[in-house]
């Protein structure tokens, strides 16, 4: 599976950007697919996760009530809607695709369980 991402920016705090990942290569709806971001000097950490069907979505604590993630099968596409950006926010974002039916997790969405990483779009967020 190949991953394009999309549609980061610099953005005022309490601004929106929606995030957008294309995939070709792979039956798209056999994977989970999940965005991560990595901020200068951290540890690229899970945003949100979405199952193959695209009926179950989870969240970290930071994106919760503020992010949404969705998931077009028929355009092989996995978006996610920023809204209240915060200057913490600022990292490049990452989408990712796992093979599976399970529920899109942290768990079984962990760095270590990914089987395809898109290049990342950086978001800039201004205080």
């Amino acid at each position: 599976v190949q991953l394009q991402a999309c549609g980061g920016g610099l953005v005022q705090a309490g601004g929106s950007l929606r995030l957008s990942c294309v995939a070709s290569g792979e039956i798209f709806s056999r994977y989970a697919m999940g965005w991560f971001r990595q901020a200068p000097g951290k540890e690229r950490e899970y945003v949100s996760g979405i199952s193959w069907s695209g009926s179950m979505t989870d969240y970290a604590g930071s994106a919760k009530d503020r992010f949404t993630i969705s998931r077009d099968n028929r355009k092989n596409t996995v978006y996610l809607q920023m809204n209240s950006l915060k200057p913490e926010d600022t990292a490049v974002y990452y989408c990712a695709a796992r093979q599976s039916f399970l529920p899109a997790t942290s768990q079984n969405m962990g760095v270590h369980n990914i089987d395809y990483w898109g290049k990342g779009t950086q978001v800039t967020v201004s205080s």
